[in-house]
């Protein structure tokens, strides 16, 4: 299945592709908005054998053409993307480039695996290793240390590059003084639930959120009486509400494609882990706790 879906995803593009170029040489604003002052005809004539053709071939099960369309298509993406950035233009083009490389990504591991390898992505600070201090005050320590480095990092510089980026290539879109309003509340409250999260883990569980220094214990209380991964929801959440404070729809989609990320690839890994430390105790919490919402729990008759 995962074959199939990452070939089909190449016969998409290959088509989406060929449309592309149909449109860039018959319609001036698709050639202006995706191209900017580049030559349609010398791009293209690397392009359309590179990309739309080596897609087609991948689709059709040659997986050799893996190795000229993964790399022409990064080439490209970034030479957009610094294009766009000099110039002002042609930022639609980097855009979808950007979009493109990603989905090539995730669809050449498909074809060459037959998955998608989440276990690759737990490397470094994000490998699982359970946390060697139990004491409470080294613990909030830590934990208050990785809130502050990951949430600036991606919190903070990621979105802030993001939105810069979005006006600088000129695919901005005002979102308004009610979105950013809302957002303010919404990055409180998320804000709120990360903290409380991070707080019932090191106390609670003897650990931190971060991975490479679990907790030593299953944790239960506080916001995790409610959703398995309160900290991955507040994250989430945070994420889009620093896109609406900013007024960035490409900030937004950024917090969203992060879910996506964390719940294929990440939290089967993450469960995995807890039912092989916890047992019976975590399956008993599983069935009873949901990931992203509570379960509303049903009056007996």
């Amino acid at each position: 299945m995962g074959t199939s879906l990452g070939r089909g995803y190449f016969a998409v593009q290959a088509l989406a592709g060929a449309a592309w170029w149909l449109g860039v040489f018959t319609l001036p604003g698709v050639r202006r908005a995706t191209l900017g002052g580049l030559d349609p005809v010398l791009v293209g004539s690397l392009d359309i054998p590179l990309f739309v053709v080596g897609s087609a071939l991948v689709a059709a099960g040659i997986r050799g053409a893996l190795w000229v369309v993964v790399p022409w298509t990064l080439v490209v993406t970034a030479g957009m993307a610094l294009y766009a950035t000099l110039t002002q233009a042609a930022g639609w083009g980097a855009v979808l480039m950007i979009a493109s490389s990603a989905a090539t990504v995730f669809a050449t591991a498909l074809v060459a695996l037959g998955r998608l390898p989440g276990e690759r992505l737990l490397l470094g600070p994000f490998a699982f290793r359970t946390a060697r201090g139990t004491r409470p005050a080294v613990l909030l320590a830590q934990t208050g240390l990785q809130i502050i480095v990951f949430w600036g990092l991606f919190l903070g510089v990621i979105p802030l590059a993001i939105a810069w980026c979005e006006r600088r290539w000129r695919v901005h879109f005002p979102l308004g003084e009610a979105v950013s309003a809302a957002g303010v509340v919404v990055l409180i409250a998320a804000t709120a639930l990360g903290l409380w999260s991070a707080y019932a883990m090191s106390t609670r569980g003897s650990g931190t959120p971060l991975p490479s220094a679990l907790p030593r214990r299953l944790v239960v209380a506080g916001p995790y009486r409610l959703v398995r991964n309160p900290m991955a929801l507040a994250g989430i959440a945070q994420g889009v509400a620093v896109g609406m404070i900013l007024g960035s729809w490409l900030v937004i989609l950024y917090a969203l494609c992060g879910s996506l990320i964390w719940h294929h690839l990440v939290h089967p890994h993450e469960e995995a882990d807890l039912e092989a430390r916890f047992g019976d105790e975590f399956r008993a919490y599983r069935s009873r706790v949901g990931v992203w919402l509570p379960r509303v729990r049903r009056a007996a008759p």
